[in-house]
């Protein structure tokens, strides 16, 4: 099982991270919502619990609980800026399909 960050990716969450105090790294999930049915879930991960899986990115620590290890096993996160957008992209071999505005997947 893997998670894996992009350099760029790598990149914004060390100058994120840096800013902030506390953090044990980046934690990614996934919750029930949406017009797929599943949303991604990211955020500075405060504490690591005991059931979680930690994943080591040339020094960032990626953080999953089991339950959304499932649905994440395989993906590679990317962070991209296209015009005014920027935001982090998931390539997820597990998603069956995505909603139109891009917020939700299905498994």
């Amino acid at each position: 099982m893997a998670i894996t960050l992009t350099e760029r990716a790598i990149a914004h969450v060390r100058g994120f991270m840096a800013r902030e105090h506390n953090t044990s790294g980046l934690r990614l999930a996934v919750k029930p919502t949406g017009c797929s049915g599943y949303m991604y879930v990211v955020e500075l991960a405060e504490a690591v619990q005991d059931h979680d899986q930690v994943f080591d990115c040339d020094g960032v620590s990626v953080v999953v609980d089991p339950e959304s290890l499932k649905y994440l096993d395989g993906t590679e996160v990317d962070y991209a800026r296209e015009g005014l957008n920027e935001g982090f992209r998931f390539d997820n071999p597990n998603v069956a399909a995505t909603c139109g505005c891009g917020e939700s997947f299905s498994l």
